[in-house]
């Protein structure tokens, strides 16, 4: 055992240890690490069974709870904050149980072997800004058109044009179709020209009223007086709202698997 400020950890300790050590981080409200051969058992909206392997098992401080394979960064089985936990030995096993009570949900992991185990206390105040890129803005608007405009639907992206690609291409609540050119950063003349060059395209293809919008977080002025000018529009949005868009899917996601 050993003990570096606020970090206990225990190498290959007996069951009786960990236990005992589970029982004191948990009551402080610490972090808690698993390292060890185990398997899970889930119970509540689904039913799964993870079948024995070495893992990672993370009970985080707001009784979330994290179970981690060697490979890959996303938890193979997983409960939200708010988990409230039962450990004891059963014969030569460390059972936990994790149980959250809305809607019902039961994580069971069985340990028959620990490598290590460490308890922590974490300070962590810093706050997190969270950006996307082009084409992750891109994904959000496709999965989330109303970031443009109630009533838009999404027909395709990437659709090639005689100058290039157009990164989104739809059709308003109108009827109207629409041609989407997407920057990450303050769009300048230059995506105002390009997105004009894709209008003017398509309506030689298919004489008929194009809307052109330029979606990015901010347009430069001279910029925005020349969109004016050649008819297009502007659709202000920030990547962080992208990438909040992009992480609640994912995360619904994994609701709906488990």
């Amino acid at each position: 055992m050993s003990s570096r400020g606020s970090i206990t950890i225990l190498e290959a300790p007996t069951k009786e240890k960990a236990v005992e050590a589970i029982k004191s981080a948990l009551s402080r409200r610490r972090t808690l690490m698993i390292v060890g051969n185990c398997w899970v058992n889930y119970q509540g909206r689904a039913r799964s069974i993870l079948n024995p392997g070495e893992r990672i098992l993370i009970i985080k401080e707001d009784g979330s709870v994290l179970v981690h394979r060697p490979r890959g960064y996303e938890p193979v089985n997983w409960q939200p904050p708010g988990c409230i936990f039962h450990f004891r030995l059963e014969g030569d096993l460390l059972f936990i149980k994790a149980v959250r009570r809305k809607p019902r949900e039961t994580l069971k992991i069985f340990f028959d072997k620990i490598y290590l185990l460490a308890a922590m206390s974490l300070a962590d105040k810093g706050e997190f800004f969270l950006h996307a890129s082009e084409e992750e803005m891109q994904k959000a608007i496709i999965n989330q058109p109303s970031l443009i405009e109630e009533g838009l639907r999404i027909i395709a992206y990437e659709k090639k044009v005689e100058p290039g690609f157009m990164d989104v291409y739809g059709v308003d609540r109108d009827g109207r179709l629409v041609v989407i050119e997407i920057k990450r950063r303050t769009a300048g003349k230059e995506a105002v020209f390009q997105l004009s060059k894709y209008v003017n395209s398509l309506r030689g293809e298919l004489n008929r009223r194009i809307r052109g919008i330029l979606v990015a977080p901010k347009i430069a002025r001279q910029a925005h007086k020349t969109l004016i000018t050649l008819g297009l529009e502007f659709k202000r949005l920030d990547p962080k709202k992208c990438a909040e868009v992009l992480a609640k899917r994912k995360l619904g996601s994994l609701e709906e698997y488990y």
